[in-house]
């Protein structure tokens, strides 16, 4: 993969979770990405996200965690925006 495009891809990265979340740094990028990509998974192949799941309960947990930080930092830059 080129360099060039990782750095693009990045550039998107970043705008969504600014976008999403009102801010963005490394710590909150990783973790959309991650949601992001947990999202999918468990949208086209919920069979494997249910396996995933009972094999491994606590990242279930932290999982579960995750989706609601970014619920709740997505709900308050929203409820910032319409102010």
């Amino acid at each position: 993969m080129e360099e060039k495009f990782k750095g693009q891809f990045d550039a998107l990265l970043n705008k969504y979770t600014e976008l999403l979340l009102g801010e963005k740094n490394d710590d909150l990028k990783e973790k959309v990405k991650i949601w992001a990509l947990y999202t999918h998974i468990a949208k086209s192949m919920p069979p494997l996200a249910k396996h995933w799941n009972e094999l491994y309960p606590d990242a279930k947990e932290e999982m579960k965690h995750l989706i609601g930080e970014i619920k709740q930092l997505n709900d308050a830059h929203r409820a910032k925006k319409n102010e």
